[in-house]
């Protein structure tokens, strides 16, 4: 059938459509989580008399809720299959990111009061009971947000093990994953305005309405490439390619079966502990800069995100994150100039990644001349971040079996969500306790002072993250069992 429809037999490629689909699931992805961020301080917080510490309670557990999920993400696309499983994830993300609209209902229902203005007018005991429920109303969304989200990834990864050989897939992984990227980027430019201009309920339901959209194009557009009738005998041969040397003969028992790496037996090893300490350093800081940098605008310089100005300096600091797509090539070049092994090489990447955040101790005191001086400088720890985490992903294949990856790649992102909690709480609350007491620190005081504490433990965290992992293992060392 599939000769017929290319009597030429010139190869077909649609796979390259299938990578199309997972670049947009990525996106959405990231837009979806992205709404909160560009609204909680200007739109949501005066309506829910909220402070930093609610908003820490929010975005820390999201990031704990989407750590835990993505352990389990992978075994339940395994079980549902390809097609069925990233329906059921987008469905679920794309349902939470809904559910934030809602939660002003939900509100003013407990509550007793009937609009917005009258949430926004309360005062004493009303007011925290309006913060309170508000805040778990949030919550609930935010654990549905993050369990469907969770999915996206380990099924992307499936599909692109189903439609590439093993020489594309690196190709088309940071094809795919680029969306990350490029959501951030359409963030700022859509997600304000639509605020502003139709509500932050609004916002949350368009931006999420679009997975919805993508489930009709996935429905209709993916099969398994063995029985899909837009990829001819060519392109099936091509993808093909390497399918039946999957798994490497020293990685199969006995009877045949691969190998399996039980979760206990993955902490006997000190390579899971220096993967997993990494992660927990800096995984943080990332979703710091994600979650808090536009609030940050606001306190300090009064720059709204639905300004101009403002959605230019997100916009900003997100395209200067995308340099990080050169970070990946850096272990290579250094491979090919001296010979050292790609753990090494690797090794020595990242400490050059870890000096970079340094610069974001420079981002307070710049920032007396102008806003662009700080939102450069945590673009560029963002992109160093975003360089840094791809090598550290890729230590794991340096090290463990292909049976062991995922387990030992789930135990860290586990740890960086702790990691992550941990200093969206503290973010929170700190910032809270300096505006309350005017703390002051190297010369600021009040809120801007919170801020410049967290960006020093956020300046150092790699180059300790880097140390310890250094000191755990300090030369390469492969996994046999």
């Amino acid at each position: 059938m599939n000769d017929q429809l290319h009597p030429q037999g010139k190869m077909t490629n649609y796979r390259w459509w299938i990578c199309a689909l997972l670049f947009f699931a990525t996106t959405i992805n990231y837009l979806d989580r992205q709404v909160l961020s560009l609204t909680w301080d200007e739109f949501i917080k005066p309506e829910f008399h909220w402070d930093e510490n609610h908003y820490g309670t929010i975005t820390s557990l999201f990031s704990i809720v989407y750590a835990i999920a993505m352990l389990f993400a992978g075994r339940f696309i395994d079980w549902m299959g390809t097609k069925k499983g990233f329906l059921v994830a987008i469905a679920v993300w794309s349902v939470g990111a809904c559910l934030h609209a809602f939660c002003g209902i939900v509100t003013e229902n407990y509550v007793g009061l009937h609009s917005a203005a009258e949430l926004m007018k309360a005062t004493g005991d009303v007011a925290v009971l309006i913060s309170t429920v508000s805040m778990y109303c949030f919550i609930i969304a935010r654990i549905v947000l993050a369990v469907g989200e969770a999915g996206n990834f380990p099924a992307a990864i499936k599909v692109t093990a189903e439609y590439f050989p093993k020489k594309d897939r690196a190709y088309a992984t940071s094809i795919f994953n680029s969306g990350a990227s490029v959501g951030a980027l359409l963030a700022p430019l859509t997600i304000p305005i639509l605020a502003k201009n139709v509500g932050w309920e609004m916002a949350f339901i368009v931006i999420g309405g679009l997975g919805f959209l993508w489930m009709a194009f996935w429905v209709f557009m993916y099969k398994k490439p063995e029985v899909h009738p837009r990829i001819n005998k060519a392109e099936l041969d091509y993808i093909l390619t390497d399918r039946n040397n999957e798994t490497a003969p020293e990685e199969l028992t006995a009877s045949g079966t691969e190998k399996k790496m039980s979760l206990l037996k993955c902490f006997t090893y000190r390579q899971t502990w220096s993967f997993a300490v990494g992660k927990f350093m800096t995984d943080g800081v990332w979703w710091f800069f994600l979650f808090w940098t536009p609030s940050y605008l606001d306190t300090q310089f009064g720059i709204k995100t639905s300004q101009g100005l403002g959605i230019a300096l997100i916009f900003s600091l997100y395209a200067i994150t995308m340099l990080s797509i050169y970070g990946g090539k850096l272990p290579s070049i250094i491979i090919k100039k001296t010979g050292m092994n790609p753990y090494a090489a690797r090794m020595k990447a990242m400490l050059i990644f870890a000096f970079i955040p340094l610069l974001v101790l420079l981002a307070q005191p710049l920032g007396t001349i102008s806003p662009w001086f700080p939102v450069i400088l945590i673009g560029l720890g963002g992109a160093a971040h975003q360089s840094w985490s791809a090598n550290i992903f890729s230590t794991v294949g340096d090290m463990f079996p292909k049976y062991a990856i995922a387990t030992v790649t789930g135990i860290g992102g586990m740890a960086g969500g702790v990691g992550s909690m941990i200093l969206q709480k503290v973010a929170g609350k700190l910032f809270v306790y300096s505006g309350e007491t005017n703390l002051t620190f190297l010369g600021f005081q009040g809120k801007p002072a919170g801020y410049f504490i967290i960006f020093c433990f956020c300046a150092i965290a790699y180059l300790i993250g880097w140390i310890i992992m250094r000191s755990l293992v300090p030369k390469y060392e492969l996994i046999t069992e």
